[in-house]
C-alpha cells in the first residue's frame, strides 16, 4: 500500500496527516515514537484531496468551529485495535470515557490495559478521539502528543475555546 503526507501547524505543533487512496489513515505528532503507528513508506504530497480536506476540519476544530468530523479513515492494526478505535469515534465531542468504559463497550470487561495499550497505538489522533480517554480516577494519563497536547484538546472541547496554530 502506498501512502502520502503533508504536514500542518497546529496549536498543538506539526501534525503529519497521512493518506492512502482517499482514506486518511494517520495523524502523526510532532516527536511520535518511530514505531509507534506502522505503514508503509510513504511520499509528500501538498495536493492531496483527502489531505487537504482534513487540514481544513482540523483547522475548524482547532478554531472552534467543528465538533465532528466527516472523513473516510483506514485504520491499519489489529482486529482488538480497530474495535478500540472505532469505539473512540462514539464518544461525544466534549465528553470523556475511561478505559474500563470502553473495554466493556467493546464487550471485554477485563481488557482495560489491553484498550490503553490500543488506544495509545492510535493511528489517526484527535479525529479518534483517544484524548476522550482518561483514567478511572479522572486523571489524564499517558497521551501520543503529550499530556500538554491532551489537555490543550480537552479544554478546546471542554470550554469550547479555539485556539490558533503556534
Amino acid at each position: 500500500m502506498s501512502y502520502v503526507y503533508k504536514v500542518m501547524d497546529s496549536p498543538i505543533g506539526k501534525l503529519k496527516l497521512v493518506a492512502s487512496g482517499s482514506k486518511l489513515s494517520a495523524i502523526l505528532w510532532e516527536d511520535d515514537k518511530p514505531n509507534r503507528v506502522r505503514l508503509g513508506a510513504m511520499r509528500e504530497d501538498e495536493n492531496s484531496p483527502i489531505l487537504i480536506e482534513t487540514k481544513r476540519q482540523l483547522n475548524e476544530y482547532f478554531a472552534g468551529k467543528r465538533n465532528r468530523f466527516e472523513l473516510e479513515l483506514d485504520f491499519v492494526g489489529t482486529e482488538f485495535q480497530r474495535k478500540v478505535w472505532e469505539a473512540l469515534l462514539t464518544i461525544p465531542y466534549g465528553e470523556t470515557r475511561s478505559y474500563g468504559e470502553i473495554a466493556t463497550q467493546i464487550g471485554n470487561t477485563k481488557a482495560v490495559r489491553a484498550v490503553g495499550a490500543a488506544n495509545g497505538r492510535n493511528p489517526i489522533s484527535i479525529i479518534a478521539p483517544c484524548h476522550r480517554v482518561i483514567g478511572a480516577s479522572g486523571d489524564l494519563t499517558g497521551f501520543a502528543g503529550g499530556l500538554r497536547a491532551k489537555k490543550i484538546l480537552l479544554t478546546l472541547e471542554i470550554g469550547n475555546t479555539s485556539h490558533t496554530a503556534v
